[in-house]
């Protein structure tokens, strides 16, 4: 579900899960970063194995279970994540994706990091996507 989630979202940019949060001030903006095969299948903060291929995320402060609206700066794209890892662990980076999630907003330009908005998003928010994409 999160993967069609995630397409759906990232496809189109355009479409905002909750008015107040396109218009509101960012959670952060900065670097974002990836992780993918070297650590798929290890544990992460959570206790659950990281999986590379589901939309989550590594953040130093958020708690662990908090939705995130990952923004690309530079194309529009976005994504939601759910924070279930501790990271990253360069200083000059707000945030570590997933493989799966950073596929949808990375161009090949980006060479693996990029500028991103972080919002945070509200229960209600994420069932609103989860219902535009699809899921239940």
């Amino acid at each position: 579900m999160l993967t069609l989630l995630a397409v759906s979202l990232a496809a189109a940019p355009n479409i905002s899960p909750g008015s107040k949060n396109s218009a509101s001030k960012p959670y952060q903006i900065g670097k974002a970063s990836w992780y993918g095969k070297q650590f798929h299948g290890r544990t992460t903060a959570s206790g659950e194995p990281y999986d590379m291929f589901q939309f989550t995320a590594a953040h130093r402060q958020l708690p662990l279970g908090t939705w995130v609206k990952v923004t690309n700066l530079h194309n529009g794209r976005w994504v939601m994540v759910r924070v279930n890892d501790r990271g990253p662990v360069p200083e000059s980076r707000i945030i570590d994706l997933s493989y799966g999630a950073a596929e949808m907003l990375f161009d090949a330009k980006d060479r693996g990091l990029l500028k991103v908005r972080l919002d945070i998003m509200q229960p209600d928010q994420v069932q609103l996507a989860q219902n535009l994409a699809g899921g239940d």
